[in-house]
């Protein structure tokens, strides 16, 4: 089993925009690291305390992962913290190399892990 990271941000928190880049960021996940979604496990969604506007595994059941443990929570509150962020740690049923996976950080999470932004 391996885990893949990633985050994302939303401008406005709107459901369609949470659902939105939500889906953005697992597809990209989900295609940069060839998964098949049956051999996801579990992914855990971390929001800002500034994002209620919807659950962000609804972005996951409507791209079709149907047998995953979804779970949502809100991330613990840092001052001065990267606002309106979304994250994701995905559980994959598989062996890969640590070098070989690709966490993916999109549009304001890029400054979380510039070291894995290839």
């Amino acid at each position: 089993m391996i885990s893949i990271r990633g985050a994302t941000t939303i401008q406005n928190d709107k459901a369609e925009e949470i659902l939105s880049a939500t889906s953005e960021l697992l597809q990209k996940t989900i295609s940069a690291n060839q998964l098949d979604i049956n051999q996801i496990t579990a992914i855990i969604f971390t929001c800002t305390k500034d994002i209620s506007s919807a659950y962000p595994a609804k972005a996951a059941r409507d791209l079709g992962i149907e047998k995953a443990a979804l779970m949502c929570v809100q991330e613990m509150y840092v001052e001065n913290s990267l606002p309106k962020c979304i994250r994701i740690c995905i559980f994959y049923n598989f062996d890969i190399l640590a070098e070989e996976i690709k966490h993916i950080y999109l549009k304001d999470a890029a400054i979380l892990r510039p070291d894995l932004i290839k």
